[in-house]
């Protein structure tokens, strides 16, 4: 799948994305306020919805609440800088990622391949790859995870995230390296984008037998997944 859907109020801005993106294979299309685009994404022709927060009608925080009460879509925000308040509420309320604007076609192209590529599974899995750490189980290629034979509800980024730190289990994984191979972009400074997706994991994930969480922060080495 490559189709886009592009939410933000901005026409010029929407105009020079979509042209870019188009030339680059991809399809896409808009929406140019929450509540047209939430309806839009709630379609499920679309492979990843790119989300800004400033909007009419209904910002982009709210749209995201609504797609996410229904569907596990990828979601890339736009936000501006130094809106750090949206921006972590953003992903607590499961965006994938986003992109502070300005930025360039380029840039924002580039992390919407970096999550799709993510997100459609690895073409190094075979149909019968399975890992399985204590009660976790995860299907990489289905892009399915249980827990105690539960269903996890996570978000792409959420999958690709619990996917790293499975394949490592026991080993504890420098949140550089969470970035790197579960977003596919390096750690910026300052971001707290690794630490938001984990503590969402933390709360989604069960238990050990002692009742600790599964995943445990290592004092400087980053987080680990606890074989048990």
């Amino acid at each position: 799948m490559n189709q886009v859907l592009l939410i933000d109020d901005d026409t010029e801005l929407v105009a020079m994305f979509t042209e870019y993106m188009e030339q680059e294979g991809f399809r896409v299309a808009c929406a140019h306020d929450g509540e047209a685009g939430a309806r839009e994404a709630l379609g499920g022709q679309y492979a990843i919805a790119i989300l800004d927060v400033m909007m009419p009608r209904m910002n982009g925080i709210e749209t995201l609440r609504r797609i996410r009460a229904a569907s596990r879509m990828p979601i890339l925000m736009l936000t501006g800088r130094g809106d750090d308040a949206d921006r972590i509420l953003g992903l607590e309320l499961g965006a994938d990622d986003y992109v502070t604007k300005p930025c360039t076609p380029r840039e924002l192209t580039a992390r919407v391949r970096a999550i799709l590529r993510r997100t459609q599974g690895s073409a190094n899995d075979g149909p019968g790859i399975t890992l399985t750490v204590g009660k976790l189980t995860m299907l990489p290629e289905q892009r399915r995870a249980t827990w105690d034979g539960q269903a996890l509800e996570l978000t792409s980024t959420e999958f690709n995230l619990l996917e790293v730190l499975a394949r490592n289990a026991g080993r504890p994984v420098s949140k550089n390296d969470l970035s790197e191979q579960g977003l596919g972009r390096p750690l910026a400074r300052f971001d707290r984008n690794i630490d938001v997706h984990l503590s969402s994991l933390r709360h989604k994930l069960g238990t050990l037998s002692d009742g600790r969480s599964c995943l445990q922060t290592v004092y400087r080495l980053g987080y680990q997944l606890i074989r048990e």
